[in-house]
């Protein structure tokens, strides 16, 4: 039997999730991100400024709960 894990039901609104806060959520450094994202393997930032970027909260959460369903 699978099981399914679902994210939080209280992280369904869209934000956008600055650096710090993708790397505290998902354990990982600034160059491994980017590395995921060249590999097309982690979602894709969003530009916000010039020097300014974001990602989606939902792409983000669904990311996670991909790799958590990939282990159960």
């Amino acid at each position: 039997m699978s099981s399914q894990i679902t994210a939080p039901a209280a992280q369904t609104e869209h934000r956008i999730l600055r650096r710090a806060e993708v790397e505290a959520k998902t354990g990982f450094k600034r160059a491994h991100i980017y590395s995921l994202m060249k590999e097309g393997k982690f979602p894709k930032a969003l530009r916000l400024g010039v020097r300014a970027v974001g990602w989606d909260s939902m792409e983000v959460e669904q990311w996670i709960a991909d790799r958590l369903n990939e282990r159960a």
